[in-house]
């Protein structure tokens, strides 16, 4: 008798797990991907990353939108998505707080919600995958700072001058590059002569250098929260004959940008930023199956300077 019961609950239970795991929409599971824009090249590659692992996985299908940078049309795009009723949704959001909400009620209506790169308020998702761009700022600090004692300038008791060109502000990586950067420099003979939000755009990157570049004679270091914004700096510097004179250290470390740049000495340093495609699609996979996934996991990075980068870069210590 115990083993016919102990058999039966075995087969509920097998039946409860494939009924918990089955699509909704006949035989593939549909995940909808919120990209907040694809005017960064980073965003692309995440794209890019996510197709190439669900390459793989014929069981699944995966509807990208892309919300052009506009916060509004991002709530939009997923409450779409919730009303379709998908699978699963993969959000990078634009903005924490303004996102908190569409991610939030889809969530508690049972789907679940993988957020990549950029965090939103509150626990109501799934997972949140991503790297700690805390740790990244303050190694490009502690990076930066090292490279600017070498100075003859500093050696002799002078001061660093540095320019400071931010991602987006309300966004969670641009806090967390700028916080970690300034926790670095803290105490150090370093002053941020120039700050300004360049909202990860290479163009408005180039405009903000041209304006530090007129009011600062001297400047010793571009740190940019990433790497186009680094690039755009590195522009408006060799436009005005200053190139030489400045160190330009960026965030992102694309094969096909960040590590270009640095094999070709514009930028002295670029330091990893992971996209989280690959790992969203594994855990994606998981979760659509059944299976528990932590509620968050943090991506490690590695940082390319010209005599590590054909090497493949060294790890964040």
């Amino acid at each position: 008798m115990n083993k016919a019961i102990l058999a039966l609950l075995a087969l509920a239970v097998v039946s409860v797990s494939e009924a918990q795991a089955a699509p909704k929409h006949g035989g593939r599971w549909t995940i909808g991907m919120s990209q907040c824009n694809l005017g960064e090249p980073w965003r692309v590659q995440m794209n890019a990353d996510i197709r190439k692992a669900a390459e793989a996985h014929s069981e699944i299908e995966i509807i990208f939108k892309d919300a052009q940078n506009d916060t509004l049309r991002q709530r939009a795009q997923i409450e779409e998505f919730t009303d379709a009723d998908v699978d699963l949704l993969i959000v990078s959001p634009k903005e924490a707080a303004p996102l908190t909400p569409p991610v939030a009620a889809a969530f508690r209506r049972g789907i679940p919600v993988v957020v990549l790169d950029r965090k939103v308020l509150g626990d109501d998702f799934t997972q949140f995958i991503g790297a700690d761009n805390r740790r990244i700022g303050r190694a490009a600090g502690e990076w930066a700072v090292r490279r600017l004692l070498s100075l003859p300038r500093v050696k002799a008791g002078g001061r660093a001058r540095i320019v400071e060109l931010t991602g987006l502000m309300t966004s969670t990586p641009g806090q967390d590059r700028l916080a970690g950067f300034h926790a670095a420099v803290q105490g150090q003979p370093v002053d941020i002569v120039f700050s300004a939000d360049t909202q990860w755009l290479e163009p408005r990157a180039r405009e903000e250098m041209e304006s530090a570049l007129a009011v600062n004679p001297s400047i010793d270091l571009v740190y940019a929260h990433n790497d186009p914004a680094a690039h755009g700096a590195y522009l408006a510097a060799r436009a005005a004959g200053r190139e030489g004179d400045i160190i330009f250290v960026g965030i992102d470390g694309l094969p096909q940008e960040g590590r270009v740049y640095v094999r070709q000495g514009l930028l002295e340093a670029s330091f990893e930023y992971p996209t989280g495609g690959r790992e969203a699609v594994d855990s994606a996979l998981r979760i659509l199956r059944g299976e528990a996934v932590p509620k968050q996991v943090t991506l490690n990075s590695r940082f390319f300077t010209r005599d590590n980068v054909d090497g493949g870069g060294l790890w964040l210590p």
